[in-house]
């Protein structure tokens, strides 16, 4: 979509154009369910938590700053969405995580190349504390005490979490017996998109092996 297309849908969806809020939100769909998948626990709710991500889009659209990219704004809704709904299901989660925490199983998988779906469905298994943190710590870039701040835990809480999310994706790594995809003949491994970060699969594994 070029610009000049996304500014005229974007001032649709201002003059509450019905026609126009569709579109926009076919347009970044795609983009949407692939930052709200790393934080759900399966795809049904990140649905959820992505149409009200949407929501908050075309009810704050008068406030986006058109000096900076549209897609990194939508990206970031996306984001504190996703992170709204883990807090709101805080105490839930808390419970499950300790329930389920060490009983996260693995299906005998073939000997096959991993790619991105299969990270993300790794992170998914994680329970929903660990599975926020290692997003917003690994993925997103914030530090420990930003985590803190955003999930109303203590830095330890983060780092535990973050330690035991590591744990447990690298054991799903190791147990499923295979290894990263990469390009055929490149010898680099794949680019995938993760909300507005570029990160190549090679990178994507070392922040869950490390």
């Amino acid at each position: 979509m070029g610009e000049a297309e996304l500014q005229q849908l974007i001032a649709g969806c201002l003059q509450q154009s019905r026609k126009d809020q569709k579109m926009l939100y076919k347009a970044f769909y795609g983009f949407a369910m692939s930052i709200c998948l790393r934080y759900a626990g399966n795809r049904y709710e990140a649905a959820e938590i992505m149409n009200q991500g949407f929501l908050k889009v075309f009810t704050n659209l008068q406030k986006y700053d058109t000096s900076r990219p549209f897609i990194a704004w939508v990206g970031r809704i996306m984001m504190n969405t996703s992170v709204d709904y883990y807090r709101s299901n805080l105490k839930l989660s808390l419970t499950d995580d300790l329930d389920t925490a060490e009983d996260i199983g693995h299906n005998e998988l073939p000997d096959q190349k991993l790619n991105y779906d299969d990270l993300i469905g790794m992170v998914q298994q994680l329970p929903n504390a660990y599975r926020t943190v290692f997003n917003l710590f690994a993925i997103e870039g914030f530090s420990h005490e930003e985590i803190a701040s955003k999930l109303n835990i203590s830095t330890g809480t983060s780092k535990s979490n973050l330690f035991k999310a590591r744990e447990k994706l690298k054991n799903m790594v190791i147990n499923s017996g295979r290894l990263p995809e990469s390009n055929s003949g490149s010898g680099q491994h794949t680019i995938v998109a993760i909300g507005t970060i570029s990160i190549s699969m090679s990178v994507l594994i070392e922040l869950i092996m490390k």
